[in-house]
């Protein structure tokens, strides 16, 4: 299932639909992608950046509909900012994630935090907003951010995955929000779920779930395993691991590649198993 063209309506399931917003990046993918789910009586799903050309495109696609809720899965500036302009056009409450205000200066691999951010209602583990034939139950998933959640829509045995699982690329887990031990917590919850597809907010959908996530854990735990070897033979410092364990990435990338190093250390550390001493990291024991 392909990324379709910025702005157009693209229908993926009987009850869902979704509005690619113009905000390519190296980051992003092709963009956020917006979802709507329902017929008549609407939610919209990650409403995006606030961008004029999304907006219309998304009022364009809601013509003659009414928003029951605008919900977001976190408050990166790609997915959240929407949530204003559109409320002010529909009238819909905000809910979902709560906020959440993190000055971060570090170097990063998605978006800045929307600080503007106010929800009319946070959703909790398992509450859920409902319209004619559908409803969305939250999934607390913290870890690409401590507010992160996924939303289930049960008629259509459907995972709105947010940035926790997307379908191009893993995810970003930047210290001091993102939290490693908090995302394999998370993965391994979803894996104990039977999902039949998930619909992440850059990439394609993802038709096998557990497979998929299955393999990102597998993946976490070999690069857990790389950091390990290199901090016992005496490579502890952060930019020697980036530069060895991501040669074939582009180097602009490697600043947000070692904030993921650190998230994975971090979790070493609490774990027993590292411990710092200036810059470097430390075999513990």
């Amino acid at each position: 299932m392909d990324e379709g063209p910025t702005g157009k309506v693209e229908q993926l399931g009987p009850l869902v639909r979704r509005v690619l917003a113009p905000n390519p990046s190296p980051f992003t993918y092709t963009g956020t992608q917006t979802y709507i789910v329902g017929r008549g009586e609407v939610a919209v799903i990650d409403p995006g950046p606030d961008l004029p050309g999304h907006l219309a495109a998304l009022e364009a696609a809601l013509d003659g509909e009414r928003v029951a809720a605008i919900v977001c899965t976190h408050t990166h500036r790609d997915h959240s900012p929407a949530s204003r302009p559109l409320k002010g056009a529909t009238r819909a409450p905000v809910v979902g994630c709560a906020p959440l205000a993190l000055e971060d200066d570090g170097p990063r691999a998605d978006e800045a935090f929307d600080l503007a951010y106010r929800p009319d209602r946070v959703l909790a583990e398992g509450e859920a907003i409902d319209g004619p034939g559908w409803s969305l139950k939250a999934v607390e998933t913290p870890g690409h951010t401590s507010n992160h959640l996924c939303f289930a829509l049960a008629e259509e045995g459907a995972l709105f995955s947010g940035d926790h699982v997307m379908g191009w690329s893993t995810t970003v887990v930047a210290p001091p929000d993102g939290d490693m031990a908090a995302y394999m917590a998370s993965l391994d919850k979803l894996l104990a779920r039977e999902d039949r597809i998930y619909y992440p907010a850059h990439g394609p959908a993802i038709e096998r779930p557990r497979r998929h996530v299955r393999a990102l854990i597998g993946h976490r735990r070999m690069r857990e395993k790389q950091i390990l070897g290199h901090v016992e033979a005496g490579e502890g410092r952060i930019g020697e691991m980036v530069r060895a364990m991501y040669r074939g990435v582009d180097p602009r990338l490697h600043p947000a590649a070692a904030r993921s190093v650190l998230a994975h250390l971090l979790d070493l550390e609490q774990r027993g198993l590292v411990a710092r001493e200036g810059e470097t990291w430390i075999a513990a024991g």
